[in-house]
C-alpha cells in the first residue's frame, strides 16, 4: 500500500514538472558541429536529449558487461559438461560399465570438480574397478566437507566392512551417529556392536533414540527392547539374579510371545512358588509358538513332581495345540522318562511314516530302552541320518544351538526365528542315501506267530544238489605232492584236502549221520541274497622242490585259542581223513 502511494506521487511531481517547464517562455537552442536545432517547446528537445543519453548508456554498458557474459557462458558450459558427464557415468556404474564410468569420472572431475556428485561418482567408479585406496582417497575428501562429510563418512564405513575392519567400522559408524542421531545404518551398525560385547545400556539408549527419531514404530520399539532385555537377563542369570529377573519380567510385558523371556520368567516363577503365573506365562506362549523349550519348563513348573505328573501336565499343554508335532514329541519325551513305552508310541506314531530327527531319535531310545532291542534302535538311529530336519533357531542362514539377539552375519536385532533350517534347493537327482533292506527289515512291524507243536522228526533241511563228479585215478609216485586236485563243487567251501592215496568208495558205502534240527528259523521278513558266483580257480602249478609259500601268514598261537573250532570234514574225503587218524 505505500509503494502504490510513493509510486502515485511520484507521478504527480513528474506531471507537475512538465506542466510548468512548458509554461516557461523561451528558446532553446542546440548547436553541435555543423547542426543546429531550434525549438519553441524546449520540453520536446529535452526528451530527445534524454532518449539518446540513455540509449548511449546502454550501448556502454552492454560493451562493460560483456566479458562477464563471455565467463559465465563458458562455466555454464563447463557446468553442463560436468553434469552431462555426472550423468552417463552414474547411469555406466547401474549397468556395470567400468571403463566408461572411469571415463566419464575424468570429464566430470576436469569440468565439475567441486561438485559432490562429481565426487560420488570419482569413488564409485574407483569401488568399481575394485581400486579400494581410490575410493577411500575420493570418500575421506567428501568426509572433510561439511555438505558431504555424512556420505563421506559411509562410504568409509562400507569400506572398513569390506576390508573387514570392525574396529574401524564402528569408529566411523559412532562418529556418524553423532553427527546425525536419526541416521539409520550408523543405528544399526552400533547397536550390533553394543549387543555384540554385551553393553546392553548402550543397545536401549539407541532403541530409545531411533523411536524417538521415527525411524521404528511403537510394535517395532516394544518387541526389540523386550529382545534387549531378555537378552540381558538371560546373561545375568547366574551373576545378579534380581536384575535379571526384572529384566526378564519387564521383557514378558512388551513381548509375551518371545519364548527366551517366556522360559525365563516361568523359572523364576516356578522358584518363587507361583506356579498358576507361570504355567499362564508358558501357554501364552505356546499358544504362539510351541517350542521344546517351553514344554520342558512346563513340566518342571512345580518342583519336585514325580515323572508320571510331569507326563500328565505336558499332555495338558500339547493338547492345547493338537496334532503339532512339538506336542507330540514333548509327549513322547515325557513317557519315556516316565517308562510309558506305549503311550510314547502313539504319540509318535503319526509322524513316523516321514519322521524328523527327533521323532527317530526318539523311536531308537524307545526300542533300546522298553525292549533293549539294539537291532531296531541302530536302524532308527540310521534313519535320522537322512530323516527330515527338526526346526531351529535360525538368522540369515546360520544354524545356532540357542537363542541369541542379533543376527552374527548381518547384525540384525531380532533375526532368528524357530523354523526348518534350508538344507538344499530343489534338485532332479535322487536321494544320495538309498534305505538298506536292512533297514527296512529292521523296521518291519513284529509278527507274533503262534506256537507250533513240534513234529516227531523235523524234517532236515534243504542241502544243494551235489555236482556229480568223475572218478579220481590214484596218484603216481612222480606226481606232485603240491599239485591241487579237481574235486566237486560242495554248497559250502571247505578247507583244503590231503592228498587221497586210496581210491573212493562207492557213494552208495558212505554213511551219513542224520541232519540235526535247525537251531534258528529261517525269517521271512529278511529279503534272500543272490548266492555269489564261484571264480573260477586256475591251479599254480611249482616245481617239485619248490616249498611254495605259506598263504595262512604266520601262525597266532592265541588265535588258534580264542578262534572257533575248524568245521569236521564231510563226505567221502572227511571219512577217509577220519580213518587215517
Amino acid at each position: 500500500m505505500i509503494r502504490i502511494i510513493v509510486f502515485l506521487l511520484l507521478i504527480a511531481l513528474a506531471a507537475a514538472g512538465a506542466a510548468w517547464l512548458a509554461d516557461q517562455p523561451g528558446d532553446l537552442v542546440l548547436n553541435w558541429g555543423g547542426l543546429r536545432l531550434t525549438s519553441k517547446q524546449p520540453m520536446y528537445l529535452l526528451g530527445l536529449v534524454v532518449v539518446v543519453a540513455m540509449v548511449a548508456g546502454l550501448i556502454l554498458r552492454g560493451l562493460w558487461k560483456i566479458p562477464g557474459h563471455v565467463r559465465r557462458g563458458r562455466r555454464e558450459r563447463r557446468h553442463a559438461r560436468g553434469r552431462h558427464a555426472i550423468t552417463q557415468g552414474l547411469l555406466a556404474i547401474g549397468h556395470g560399465d567400468s571403463s566408461a564410468a572411469r571415463a566419464h569420472a575424468e570429464v566430470a572431475r576436469r569440468h565439475a570438480g567441486g561438485d559432490p556428485l562429481a565426487l560420488l561418482l570419482h569413488a564409485q567408479s574407483a569401488q568399481l574397478d575394485g581400486d579400494r585406496d581410490g575410493a577411500q582417497r575420493a570418500f575421506r575428501a567428501m568426509a572433510e566437507r561439511p555438505d558431504t562429510r555424512l556420505l563421506g563418512l559411509r562410504g568409509l564405513f562400507i569400506e572398513a566392512q569390506r576390508a573387514d575392519d570392525p574396529v574401524a567400522a564402528v569408529m566411523i559408524a559412532e562418529e556418524a551417529l553423532k553427527m546425525s542421531p536419526s541416521s539409520s545404518w550408523a543405528s544399526h551398525a552400533v547397536l550390533g556392536f553394543c549387543c555384540a560385547k554385551g553393553d546392553w545400556a548402550g543397545a536401549l539408549s539407541i532403541i530409545d533414540n531411533n523411536q524417538a527419531a521415527g525411524l521404528i514404530d511403537k510394535a517395532t520399539y516394544r518387541r526389540q527392547r523386550g529382545v534387549l532385555l531378555a537378552a540381558r537377563a538371560l546373561e545375568f542369570e547366574t551373576v545378579d539374579r534380581d536384575l535379571s529377573r526384572s529384566s526378564a519380567m519387564e521383557a514378558l510385558k512388551l513381548a509375551p510371545t518371545l519364548i527366551p523371556a517366556a522360559v525365563l520368567a516361568a523359572k523364576f516363577e516356578s522358584e518363587a512358588h507361583q506356579v498358576r503365573r507361570a504355567m499362564r506365562i508358558v501357554e501364552t506362549a505356546w499358544l504362539a509358538q510351541p517350542h521344546p523349550d517351553l514344554a520342558d519348563a512346563y513340566s518342571h513348573v512345580r518342583l519336585g513332581d514325580a515323572a508320571r505328573q510331569r507326563l500328565v501336565r505336558v499332555e495338558t499343554l500339547a493338547a492345547k495345540t493338537p496334532g503339532h508335532i512339538e506336542g507330540a514329541l514333548a509327549i513322547a519325551r515325557a513317557a519315556i522318562d516316565a517308562a510309558e513305552f506305549a503311550r510314547a508310541r502313539a504319540a509318535l506314531e503319526p509322524f513316523t511314516a516321514a519322521p524328523t530327527q527327533r521323532v527317530a531319535l526318539l523311536m531308537a531310545e524307545i526300542e533300546r530302552t522298553e525292549h533293549g532291542d539294539s537291532g531296531r534302535a541302530r536302524a532308527w538311529t540310521l534313519r535320522a541320518v537322512r530323516a527330515l530336519h527338526d526346526p531351529v533357531w535360525t538368522a540369515d542362514g546360520y544354524v545356532s544351538d540357542r537363542w541369541r539377539p542379533v543376527s552374527p552375519v548381518t547384525g540384525r536385532l531380532d533375526a532368528f526365528q524357530w523354523q526348518t533350517p534350508v538344507a538344499a534347493l530343489p534338485s532332479d537327482k535322487g536321494h544320495a542315501i538309498e534305505p538298506s533292506p536292512f533297514e527296512e527289515a529292521m523296521l518291519a512291524p513284529r509278527r507274533v506267530e503262534p506256537p507250533k507243536e513240534l513234529a516227531s522228526e523235523p524234517p532236515p533241511p534243504k542241502a544243494a544238489e551235489p555236482v556229480e563228479a568223475k572218478p579220481v585215478e590214484p596218484a603216481t609216485p612222480t606226481a606232485q605232492d603240491n599239485a591241487p586236485l579237481p574235486v566237486a563243487i560242495e554248497a559250502e567251501p571247505t578247507p583244503a584236502d590231503p592228498p587221497a592215496s586210496e581210491p573212493a568208495p562207492p557213494p552208495a558205502a558212505e554213511s551219513a549221520p542224520p541232519a540235526p534240527a535247525p537251531l534258528f528259523r529261517s525269517r521271512t521278513d529278511l529279503p534272500k541274497a543272490a548266492p555269489a558266483p564261484i571264480p573260477a580257480v586256475i591251479p599254480i602249478v611249482r616245481a617239485p622242490d619248490d616249498p611254495g609259500v605259506d598263504e595262512d601268514g604266520a601262525v597266532d598261537e592265541f588265535a588258534e585259542q580264542i578262534g572257533p573250532p575248524k568245521a569236521q570234514i564231510g563226505g567221502w574225503r572227511g571219512f577217509l581223513s577220519r580213518l587215517g587218524s
